[in-house]
């Protein structure tokens, strides 16, 4: 699907947690916490009933994905051998919740950069792969919390949310439904994360991003929308069973077991196809040229997955600045990744040129949106 270009991005915003954790520190937790269950499962490791866990290392999180640091919004909680899983305490309800806090940061920096008042804000989308509760929506919270009317919704199309959220403001826009939307991905992946899993432990990082899509007639700068496409594929191999009928389960699993899980060979071999066949034909569907593009800002979970569909899009091996990489500071911050990439590395484009904005993950979902920079 595709609307004309009658709705631009004209703010971006962030909030980076002031914790970072590099490699070194989470291996050196892992493999504790690994070592620790080896010496107690000694007995059935030394009679070959139980293979003893392997340890992680820096060189091998390094290759399988180009992540060297994730930012955190607990890190004493996830190094700590004995809990491996942050703290982050209950705050009451009269209180702002910690993703909204998070939401209303990212939004506040896109506000300022934007030049207008949140009033003029018609709508508000939180596009996450993790709510903090069912209801109310997070994103009402965070209307409130900055005093915009209209009205506003929870989406969640795990690492796409904040395309297919572009998408659907840019539809809000084009309807006449709103002027401007506002879009927020607060992620705080390490809740859900497996930090005892060595082939994950190292995945995700936390981050909130802000996005104000505006109607074009009234936008003075910014990104036109030129064309938009979704796609989803069902696929159970990026999953995550954490849900309130858990507890309905006449024996219910350990926590642990209801966390991120994925079958990465697998998702590497679907999902690199899924995604350069879906740019490439939304290309042509807007009669624009792969090889005209002057930046992509791709989904960022996994290097060569990045790389690989570089060189598919267009054809040779991008340069440097063409294929913008984050996660080697961010790690995967899941429907954040593409937004940060944009965030951080657009300013410096000219009027004119073309940009793709490109998520993917679980579902399996994926989402382009082609933009060209207004002058």
């Amino acid at each position: 699907m595709t609307q004309s270009a009658s709705a631009v991005i004209a703010a971006t915003g962030l909030f980076t947690p002031p914790e970072a954790a590099g490699n070194a520190e989470l291996v050196a937790a892992y493999n504790a916490w690994a070592e620790a269950q080896n010496r107690q499962h000694a007995d059935a490791i030394a009679r070959g009933d139980q293979a003893p866990l392997e340890m992680s290392s820096e060189a091998f999180i390094e290759k399988a994905s180009g992540i060297k640091s994730r930012f955190l919004m607990d890190k004493s909680g996830v190094l700590d051998p004995d809990r491996m899983r942050p703290r982050l305490p209950r705050r009451e309800n009269d209180e702002l919740s910690l993703m909204a806090e998070m939401a209303v940061a990212a939004a506040r920096d896109a506000l300022a950069a934007w030049g207008k008042p949140a009033q003029d804000v018609g709508a508000v989308l939180c596009a996450a792969s993790n709510m903090p509760r069912p209801y109310p929506a997070l994103a009402i919270e965070v209307q409130q919390a900055l005093g915009i009317g209209g009205f506003a919704f929870d989406m969640n199309v795990a690492c796409s949310s904040a395309t297919f959220a572009i998408k659907t403001a840019a539809d809000f826009i084009g309807s006449g439904s709103c002027k401007a939307v506002l879009i927020v991905s607060p992620e705080i992946c390490s809740a859900h994360l497996n930090f005892t899993d060595r082939d994950s432990h190292f995945i995700f990082g936390d981050v909130c991003t802000a996005v104000i899509v505006e109607s074009a007639d009234q936008a003075a700068d910014g990104w036109e929308v030129l064309g938009s496409r979704l796609k989803t594929v069902f696929s159970n191999n990026i999953r995550n069973n954490a849900g309130f009928l858990n507890r309905c389960e006449p024996d219910p699993a350990d926590a642990s077991e209801r966390l991120f899980v994925q079958q990465g060979r697998k998702v590497f071999k679907d999902v690199v196809p899924m995604v350069s066949d879906l740019i490439l034909d939304h290309a042509g569907e807007l009669g624009l040229q792969p090889s005209d593009l002057k930046r992509m800002w791709l989904h960022q979970a996994n290097i060569n997955m990045n790389d690989l569909i570089g060189r598919k899009v267009l054809g040779r091996e991008p340069a440097q600045d063409e294929n913008i990489i984050i996660l080697d500071r961010y790690a995967n911050t899941s429907s954040a990744g593409s937004i940060i990439a944009f965030h951080l590395h657009s300013q410096d484009l000219a009027p004119g040129d073309l940009g793709l904005i490109c998520s993917f993950g679980a579902g399996y979902s994926a989402g382009s949106v082609f933009v060209r920079k207004r002058g």
